[in-house]
């Protein structure tokens, strides 16, 4: 069972690279997919994200087709943990890309998702995809290593401005600077 958890996390790890990527940058098909509209309205607008109503609707709308498949193919107990790992981590990715936009965050990793993910969001649209990882952006090539981060003035997360004088906090100005002034 816990070998199918495993699995399950892994499998969103793949998914969330593979419909940010393609779902959420393809041309023409971003446009075309509720994900992509959804994802152009959060980078058009960096605070904005879908409502949670969608999200669950999703969720379990995507139950209903893991857990029956996953159970026949592997039995109830297999499939009941294989859709927990998934859907467990698929929570993980939703709460840590929020905390990501509205909360500075503490320790290395907080600090390198940040980065990996505003170097997304503000550098190149293209490349790193992962949210919670970068180990898909490695394999498929779409990994870049993030120098300072330039964020638009109008999209600044409120956590990395001091509200005073309206500049970086002094201790992220080695990570981040903003532009459009």
């Amino acid at each position: 069972m816990l070998i199918a958890a495993i699995a399950g996390v892994m499998t969103w790890s793949l998914l969330e690279y593979l419909i940010h990527r393609f779902a959420g940058h393809s041309r023409g098909f971003a446009k075309k997919n509720p994900f992509g509209v959804e994802h152009t309205a959060h980078h058009s607008r960096g605070d904005y994200f879908a409502p949670w109503w969608k999200k669950g609707l999703f969720t379990l709308a995507f139950v209903a087709v893991v857990l029956p498949v996953a159970s026949a193919l592997g039995g109830v107990a297999i499939g009941v943990a294989y859709t927990a790992g998934l859907v467990g981590f698929y929570l993980v990715y939703e709460v840590l890309h929020r905390l990501l936009h509205v909360w500075e965050g503490v320790g290395p990793y907080a600090r390198w998702a940040r980065r990996h993910h505003f170097h997304h969001h503000f550098h190149d649209p293209r490349m790193n995809h992962g949210v919670t990882s970068p180990l898909w952006d490695i394999v498929f090539g779409t990994w870049r290593r993030p120098a300072r981060i330039d964020v638009p003035v109008k999209l600044a997360m409120r956590w990395l401005r001091d509200p005073a004088t309206g500049e970086v906090y002094a201790h992220l100005r080695e990570d981040y600077a903003l532009r459009g002034r």
